[in-house]
């Protein structure tokens, strides 16, 4: 059915306009942002509207609205619905029902589509032809690692802050999730053409590092925390024993950003307190590269006093008349900007509130030329978002409502033998990051931290991590693709030859219900790819992936592969099994887990 109209064309149009730095439909500057299996129907669409202006059927002038086609819940009601009836009937004076029948009549003929539908209020349900999905196959191969990649965008530079803790101690699990869900921002942001750099933000003077500083020297005096003469508020964990040994042997240590020799003298503070810095962010480093996470930029908090950033940016706010003094306090008038109440900046004694630094830290971003700036953060941070977005506001500089975008995320329990774990020996009151790497490995640390969404608390099971079964969701993935590696190899070992292209070329073969799936599936894997990415939330291409790795168990249980008497047959059923294995490997790579071809 609708058979003149082809792929190829519609892909010279799609094309035409990318050259040409046109907008698309909705208004966008036109990339390769849009799903190609979508492609051919927006097109379709756009051609059926130009041709009711032709007929005045539409204003003349009218211009197509942001128009939505999405996927139906059920095949039953097509592949794919659009809205554009129901925005258009308005301007057209008749009902929505009426205007999708005129527009279905209007479609050019083509070979994408089965058969179109007018459900409800005035939908327009499109049934794909199996070729279309077919093609989509044909194009995720020859794509190969950067199927589900787009250019949306355009190389524009974008930081991401994440992790950002200060070098007290080791990181905890709730690091390890800002890690893991700051770095598949990262990777998803990446794939979809942004410019990424990745930003770690700690400050190495202040409270806690004082308390570092005379922690570790207690220690290297002999003094115990059980001892009274421990110093209050003083760090307790066995690692503090360990900096405090390597002090008083004159070690050396380098981290990714710093790199000091002990002097070994206990009284000399300022020394034994840049080594005690030193050692934690080099270990912190270690679990960070342990765990698939590197920076591009380390930016220190105490740089913006040293600099003079926070006062210059103080200053700025009284220039531009966002400040008042009221009780020997410089307050922000933050309700200008949508905060619930002003908020006070440096108060009476002369220092600082916390959130001023960070207006500075963030003002710098924009500085450094950071179009875009995401921050992760974990959710007992919230207060401050709305000040320091008020604070920028009022910088009156440019810098964008809204900016910068926040991920938060919850608290993370772990849990063994149905038993909460809540200490380390080592650190002393929490579970550490490098703690869960050991139990369980990367990959199913970093798959489990993410599983969820951020902002929703998370229960570490690790019993469930360590597990091999099909109830351990990063196995039941990764068994996936080593299963089609596995089915590959017996080819081989039954001498049998596989032509990749040979089976492309008879994917009309794969007309049984498992088969049609599962190339569904896969045609989604680039929406999935771009809604992870839009929403910042890699959990939606987590949970996709089992989703997949589902579909094609269910296949893999249901037909044989290696099929002797049918070439054209085996041929396709092993083009559907590489695709799938290309896909998995993709979204794998995307949450810096590994593929693994043989569990």
């Amino acid at each position: 059915m609708c058979h003149a109209l082809s792929h190829r064309v519609i892909h010279r149009l799609v094309h035409h306009r990318l050259r040409a730095g046109l907008t698309c439909y909705d208004g966008r500057s036109h990339s390769l942002s849009r799903p190609a299996v979508k492609q051919p129907l927006h097109d379709l669409v756009l051609q059926a509207f130009a041709e009711l202006r032709r007929q005045d059927v539409l204003p003349a002038d009218l211009e197509p609205p942001a128009f939505v086609i999405e996927r139906t819940r059920s095949r039953e009601h097509g592949d794919f619905a659009c809205n554009l009836a129901m925005m258009l009937a308005k301007p057209a004076r008749t009902n929505p029902r009426a205007l999708a029948d005129k527009l279905v009549a209007a479609l050019p003929d083509n070979d994408v589509l089965d058969k179109v539908e007018v459900a409800g209020p005035g939908f327009i349900n499109f049934f794909l032809a199996a070729a279309a999905y077919h093609d989509e196959v044909r194009r995720l191969l020859d794509e190969g690692a950067r199927y589900g990649h787009n250019r949306a965008g355009d190389g524009r530079p974008v930081g991401v802050e994440f992790v950002s803790a200060n070098p007290t101690g080791p990181l905890h699990v709730g690091h390890g999730r800002g890690a893991a869900i700051g770095d598949c921002v990262s990777r998803l942001l990446e794939a979809t053409g942004w410019d990424v750099k990745r930003e770690f933000y700690y400050n190495d003077a202040g409270v806690q590092i004082r308390n570092l500083g005379v922690s570790v020297q207690a220690r290297a005096r002999g003094i115990t925390p059980d001892d009274d003469a421990w110093p209050e508020g003083g760090y307790r964990g066995d690692y503090i024993a360990e900096v405090a040994r390597a002090y008083l042997d004159g070690a050396s240590v380098q981290a990714d950003d710093r790199e000091v020799t002990a002097s070994g003298d206990v009284e000399d503070i300022d020394n034994l307190r840049a080594f005690a810095v030193a050692w934690l962010r080099r270990e912190q480093d270690l679990d960070l590269k342990a765990f698939g996470v590197h920076f591009d930029v380390y930016f220190l908090e105490s740089s913006l006093y040293a600099d003079g950033k926070v006062e210059e940016t103080v200053d700025k706010l009284v220039e531009h008349g966002h400040t008042y003094e009221d009780g020997g306090a410089l307050w922000l008038k933050t309700t200008d900007f949508g905060d619930d109440k002003d908020r006070v900046m440096r108060k009476s004694d002369g220092t600082y509130t916390y959130f001023v630094p960070d207006v500075a830290y963030h003002l710098s971003k924009w500085q450094r030329g950071y179009q875009r700036a995401i921050t992760e953060l974990g959710s007992d941070h919230h207060g401050s978002l709305a000040r320091v977005k008020a604070g920028l506001q009022a910088l009156d500089c440019g810098i964008p409502a809204g900016y910068p975008d926040y991920v938060l995320h919850q608290m993370v329990t772990v849990m063994r033998s149905g038993e909460e774990m809540k200490i380390s020996k080592r650190a002393g009151s929490y579970v550490t990051l490098r703690d869960l790497i050991d139990e369980v490995g990367r990959d199913a640390t970093r798959y489990f931290l993410i599983s969820r969404k951020g902002d929703s608390q998370l229960t570490f099971d690790i019993d469930l991590a360590r597990s091999q079964s099909n109830d351990n969701p990063v196995y039941y993935i990764q068994y996936a693709h080593a299963r089609v590696c596995s089915v590959l190899r017996q080819c081989r070992d039954k001498g049998f030859t596989f032509d990749p292209a040979h089976g492309l070329d008879n994917l009309a073969r794969l007309d049984n219900d498992h088969e049609q799936a599962l190339m569904v599936e896969l045609s989604r894997y680039p929406e999935i790819v771009e809604a992870a990415a839009n929403a910042l939330e890699p959990h939606v291409l987590a949970n996709w992936l089992r989703e997949l790795a589902q579909a094609f168990h269910t296949y893999y249980n249901s037909h044989q592969f290696l099929v002797e008497d049918d070439r054209e047959l085996r041929d396709a059923r092993l083009a559907l099994a590489v695709a799938t294995r290309q896909v998995l490997n993709n979204g794998l790579e995307l949450l810096g887990l590994s593929a693994p071809e043989k569990m």
